[in-house]
């Protein structure tokens, strides 16, 4: 019997900072959906706060880690979102801006000198408007979330239709 793909889907952030809450809000309602519409086996949703040694435990040994964060931008355009993959030889370019003090760009590094990277990740960074003390996000943030959990179950599916094709002839 195969065993399905591991993939992790990570809210990065804080619930009670308002827009930095984003990524939980990611994951609640990918949960909520889940419901009606079971996920495939595998997959495994998770919040964390952003610390870079946790990022490391939740996506070591995923062949698919999907990270949804707050992100903030000068000039700030709240709600926007900007998209990363990575995997193979891009590693070594990995770098990212986090809401948090140490966040994403400190786990990647960490996690590929000590050789524990996701076969592939995808980083959805949504830019906030607020990040001050307070619970719910701000109006441009909301109206993406659902927008956001469709492009994740996107990239899910996108990963395993790959995966079930297996190397193409042209892949390095």
């Amino acid at each position: 019997m195969a065993v399905a793909a591991r993939i992790v889907v990570i809210g990065v952030g804080n619930d009670f900072r308002h827009d930095d809450g984003v990524g939980w809000a990611v994951i609640t309602r990918l949960a909520e959906r889940a419901i009606s519409r079971p996920l495939p086996p595998g997959i495994v949703l998770e919040t964390c706060d952003g610390d870079p040694g946790r990022l490391l435990g939740l996506w070591e040994n995923a062949e698919l880690a999907v990270v949804v964060d707050a992100a903030h931008a000068e000039p700030p355009r709240p709600g926007r979102i900007h998209r990363l993959s990575l995997g193979g030889a891009q590693w070594r370019q990995a770098g990212a801006t986090s809401s948090h003090g140490l966040g994403l760009g400190e786990a990647i590094e960490l996690s590929r000198v000590l050789d524990r990277l996701p076969g592939h990740l995808v980083v959805y960074a949504v830019e906030g408007a607020d990040r001050s003390l307070g619970a719910g996000l701000s109006d441009p943030v909301a109206a993406q979330v659902d927008a956001l959990a469709l492009s994740v179950e996107g990239d899910i599916a996108r990963h395993r239709s790959d995966t079930a094709r297996g190397p193409r002839e042209d892949a390095p």
